[in-house]
């Protein structure tokens, strides 16, 4: 027996012994832990409860130092004095007007205890910070929009905050006690499509309907009536990239990079593997970054000597640092390709002048919407321009109050989306949901371009291709 088992058997042991000198650690874990519905418990959570990842206001779930008006809000709002609350969280926003939760926690505090109807979102805030704060401001902006504006019918709209760290068991847990809240009407996440396809099984059983704005996976489609996405999956992006690679770069030779351990990025490797195919092009050689033995500097000299003119990554969050090390290796010999979780800050901020032309598919960008009101409220609020999971984020949360306003029960909102005859309007168009539970809509391709006073701060931005 290994080490790390005996310390597994050791604590299970106190653990065992703990319930029997008394029962309410017992009770206190069933209600922390809630069993699914074939009463198997789920996995534990590292000894953090469930209880500490929720929060609809009274707790900061944001990793770092608090501001001294953030923390009175929070506190204000733990201890239900509205008022302070209030005052507290509008000081701490004229002082960092992009904090997400800090709206949240604003417009939860002016609801007060007067009657609300209650969303939560479900994102990797321990994880990948810079992500779950992105899906929060589409969150918050949405909610911030609807309650200033008189509300749903009325009624105010409450949004807690979950923090899943991106972890399929932990989004189990969280989706457990969502479920057994009936207070909440319906979630804006996960994020990553391991953790929705996970949390989705809990969802679907609780027939509470949950709307991931990031999660990409052809495994999504048809997976439940009560999983749904405003993002489009990545049969869309393969498409759009292959298509780019054999018309545009006029290349038909392509080695893949990927992470096997993730089902978003096997999903995209696959469908850009199919779509190169019908496109007349052939992937030359396929790459695991999740390999404990990966050579960046090997794998681009296989690549090349095997024929390689274009290297595509579709990479996840997890494995964004080998495929930039392959990206400064490369020193633009080969063209470069990408998918959605590549457009991150860090790609600039590292991949610089290495980076520069590389070709990415996302759902949305904000100068890819001349129509669209979005952009323009979205830097009014933000201070700065939002991101393409910011806008999707956006329309999920807008799909759940135009569901809302028609039924406001749990069945009632799964009914509307589900209709045929559905449909709103948010940051990316027209939002309407196929059968499947897949939205119907394009992708965007942007490249990375060095810009003097660019956006990000790094000296080169994502901009749009027409």
């Amino acid at each position: 027996m290994s080490h790390k088992n005996e310390t597994k058997v050791l604590l299970l042991s106190l653990l065992v012994t703990l319930g029997l000198v008394g029962g309410g650690l017992w009770l206190f874990k069933e209600q922390i832990f809630p069993q699914n519905q074939s009463g198997n418990n789920l996995p534990s959570t590292d000894n953090q409860s469930i209880f500490e990842r929720i929060s609809f206001g009274e707790k900061n779930l944001i990793i770092g130092e608090l501001s001294p008006a953030k923390k009175e809000g929070v506190q204000a709002l733990a201890d239900q004095n509205y008022a302070q609350a209030i005052a507290s969280l509008e000081k701490s926003l004229k002082q960092q007007r992009n904090d997400p939760q800090a709206l949240i926690y604003l417009n939860n505090a002016r609801i007060g205890s007067a009657k609300s109807y209650s969303i939560v979102a479900s994102v990797p805030l321990g994880t990948d910070p810079n992500s779950a704060l992105e899906i929060l401001r589409g969150i918050a902006q949405a909610q911030n929009t609807i309650n200033t504006s008189g509300g749903i019918k009325g009624v105010p709209l409450k949004v807690g905050i979950a923090n899943d760290d991106d972890n399929p068991q932990i989004s189990q847990q969280i989706a457990a006690s969502l479920v057994k809240n009936s207070d909440v009407l319906g979630v804006v996440g996960p994020n990553a499509s391991d953790t929705t396809l996970a949390a989705g099984d809990i969802y679907n059983t609780g027939k509470l309907v949950a709307i991931s704005p990031t999660s990409t996976s052809v495994n999504i489609t048809n997976f439940s009536p009560y999983v749904f996405r405003t993002v489009p999956s990545d049969f869309m992006a393969a498409r759009s990239l292959a298509n780019y690679m054999v018309k545009n770069l006029q290349k038909t030779q392509v080695a893949v990079f990927f992470n096997s351990q993730s089902n978003y990025s096997q999903s995209l490797k696959t469908e850009f593997v199919s779509s190169v195919s019908l496109e007349g092009g052939q992937v030359s050689s396929e790459f695991d970054l999740s390999q404990a033995n990966f050579s960046a500097a090997k794998s681009l000299e296989q690549a090349t000597r095997e024929g390689a003119e274009v290297l595509m990554f579709a990479t996840n969050t997890e494995t964004l640092d080998k495929a930039l090390q392959v990206v400064q290796i490369n020193k633009k010999q080969l063209n470069l390709l990408g998918g959605d979780d590549v457009y991150n800050i860090k790609t600039l901020e590292v991949g610089g002048e290495q980076a520069s032309g590389m070709v990415l598919a996302v759902p949305w960008h904000i100068e890819g919407e001349s129509k669209s009101e979005f952009p323009q409220t979205s830097r009014q609020l933000w201070g700065a321009d939002v991101s393409w999971r910011t806008a999707m984020a956006y329309d999920a949360t807008v799909a759940l109050i135009a569901a809302l306003e028609k039924n406001p029960t749990r069945s009632g909102v799964q009914q509307a989306l589900s209709s045929s005859d559905f449909s709103t309007t948010g940051a990316s168009g027209a939002i309407r949901f196929l059968p499947s539970g897949d939205r119907r809509s394009p992708v965007q391709l942007v490249t990375i371009v060095p810009k003097t006073n660019s956006r990000s701060r790094t000296g080169y931005d994502f901009e749009p291709i027409p």
